[in-house]
């Protein structure tokens, strides 16, 4: 079988790709720890002056898979260290001292959406569905989602994306600023190799020392604010509501809540 997710240097530009298209790169344990192991390449490839994210298949990345998992951990591990976890491996990517491009070819969804997040600048399909549905399955978001979403598009964005939990597509998205581009699915790829390729003809070291000061200059802790979510997410993975928006999920119909 072939990795779940591999890694590749391409001249000055590593490449990351979520290789489980038939599972919609959802998050299994399988592919988080690929992912973990893809970055640590990455941020220990010297050579690379820029990193492009990808997947194969028509989703980016659905997010969690409901037949498996939700959180990381047995039951000795605390309920919010084992939902926090879930996301570290993602998280990683905020590690990653080069500018790293999100080529989002497909579908962007709850986890998978966080993904997208953490990226330094997203290219994506205009016809494909971003959004965190977190609210529609009787959960609280993770993976910092609910933390950066009103710093990327403001307050009130924000809130309609993840109180309603409805899904956008690539061209209102870029309307909202969460893409830089919305592009013709076929062009997504492209569209971020050459960004990418125009950060890698830059001069390195002063690109390098920029992110960083970009980023502090924000005062940008997605890490922490993933931890603290952890917490409300633990709560409400153990609901009837959650329990119920994800059989409803999987079972194609609409959820019946009722506040517990």
């Amino acid at each position: 079988m072939s990795q779940a997710v591999t890694y590749e240097r391409r001249d000055l530009i590593g490449l990351i790709t979520l290789n489980r298209p038939d599972n919609r790169n959802s998050m299994t344990p399988e592919l988080l720890d690929a992912f973990a192991a893809a970055v640590a390449q990455a941020r220990d490839d010297k050579e690379i002056r820029c990193v492009v994210i990808t997947g194969t298949g028509r989703c980016f990345s659905a997010g969690a898979d409901f037949k498996s998992n939700i959180q990381v951990g047995d039951e000795t591990t605390p309920p919010h260290e084992r939902s926090y976890a879930m996301y570290k491996p993602f998280l990683s990517v905020l590690d990653i001292e080069v500018p790293v491009v999100g080529a989002l070819n497909g579908h962007t969804v709850g986890g998978g959406f966080g993904l997208a997040l953490v990226t330094d600048i997203r290219i994506g399909s205009a016809i494909s569905k971003y959004g965190a549905n977190f609210a529609r399955l009787g959960l609280h978001p993770g993976m910092a989602i609910s933390w950066l979403l009103p710093r990327l598009i403001g307050v009130q964005q924000a809130a309609d994306l993840l109180f309603t939990g409805r899904l956008i597509l690539g061209d209102e998205a870029a309307d909202l600023g969460l893409l830089s581009r919305a592009v013709a699915p076929e062009q997504v790829f492209d569209e971020a190799w050459k960004t990418a390729q125009q950060i890698a003809a830059n001069a390195p070291l002063a690109v390098r020392m920029m992110k960083r000061t970009f980023y502090e200059g924000l005062a940008w802790e997605p890490k922490r604010a993933a931890f603290q979510e952890a917490w409300a997410q633990a709560v409400t993975v153990d609901s009837a509501d959650a329990k119920e928006g994800m059989q409803a999920l999987l079972q194609k119909r609409t959820p019946e809540f009722t506040g517990r």
